[in-house]
């Protein structure tokens, strides 16, 4: 079993052993860490206190290490060096940018998760989260980035891009046969309405004025 690391020494504490023993001198090492002389000393010092032994002899114009000073420094440098290897690695890769989506449970399981697996194959520094919600979200209260939403092109506004459209049209088992007179075979049938305002596109009143069929709403037979 590894030592526990909390008998392990303040790492700006070894940072400052090593630069010390690299250089074998206070002066050179304040420019490495970017702190005063004294405040060098005193990271020794400290790290001295904390080991219980003389890691450094400070002579008049030059400094040596002892026996465990030569020591720690053959390890600590050495591992310094890999910590700084795997941290410039790290702190060198792309970071990840994060963009949200929202559209309809219909849309996000028919169209876009088919796709997304080919875009973040293109594109693997993008981290696309997607939110299948059939709600017309506040895309800035709800800190959203992109919004795919099923409505007719009049309720868009001017900053929307148009995706794709859609044509609807009803089909019907064969054993009604249909005809060529649908004004005369919707006349005669019971329909199953949508009982949602806000989905007009999606109302048999809708599809037979488009239709040109208008008239067979006064005749037909409406269950909500």
């Amino acid at each position: 079993m590894g030592h526990s690391l909390a008998q392990l020494p303040p790492l700006d504490l070894v940072k400052g052993f090593v630069a010390v023993a690299r250089r074998l001198s206070f002066t050179r090492t304040t420019a490495d860490l970017c702190v005063t002389q004294s405040a060098v000393s005193r990271q020794i010092g400290t790290l001295e206190d904390y080991l219980g032994v003389h890691l450094i002899v400070r002579h008049h114009r030059s400094i040596e290490l002892t026996e465990e000073g030569k020591r720690l420094f053959r390890a600590a440098d050495g591992l310094l060096e890999q910590l700084g290897g795997v941290t410039a690695v790290l702190r060198s890769r792309p970071e990840r940018s994060q963009v949200t989506i929202t559209a309809s449970i219909g849309v996000v399981s028919l169209w876009l998760l088919p796709r997304l697996g080919a875009f973040q194959s293109a594109n693997p520094n993008v981290d696309v989260r997607v939110a299948a919600n059939n709600t017309v979200l506040n895309l800035e209260r709800e800190d959203i980035d992109l919004s795919i939403r099923y409505c007719p092109a009049s309720a868009v506004s001017g900053e929307a891009l148009r995706l794709f459209g859609e044509t609807v049209a009803p089909v019907s088992h064969p054993s009604l046969k249909a005809g060529k007179d649908l004004h005369a075979f919707f006349s005669k049938q019971i329909f199953l309405e949508l009982g949602d305002p806000n989905h007009p596109w999606l109302r048999w009143g809708d599809w037979l004025a488009a239709a040109g069929m208008s008239g067979v709403l006064t005749s037909i037979n409406m269950i909500r």
